[in-house]
């Protein structure tokens, strides 16, 4: 697998994982819950599925050959790009009025 199909696909499962918490009604996906989920759960949720993806994208890097260093302005930057991924489903959770 090339590195470029790689990085894309990293990408499509950040943006999958990102969205995860507010579509799915389950607790990590596996779950079942008798009452909603609150939002404080969906966002523990988020986080998780950050590092998940994270450690996916580390034990990429990893394959391909040496680690570079990370300061903490990488994990600024790519908790803001999860939360921008998130986004999404955060509007159909929480922003898109249904009619019943």
């Amino acid at each position: 697998m090339s590195q470029s199909l790689q990085i894309g696909a990293l990408v499509l499962l950040a943006l999958l994982a990102a969205n995860l918490p507010f579509i799915n009604h389950r607790l990590l996906v596996i779950g079942p819950l008798r009452q909603p989920k609150a939002l404080a759960w969906r966002l523990l949720e988020l986080v998780l599925f950050y590092f998940l993806v994270g450690s996916i994208g580390l034990a990429l890097e990893h394959s391909a050959g040496q680690i570079a260093p990370q300061g903490w302005e990488f994990y600024a930057v790519t908790g803001a790009m999860f939360l921008t991924l998130a986004f999404p489903g955060f509007v159909y959770r929480y922003l898109v009025h249904r009619r019943d």
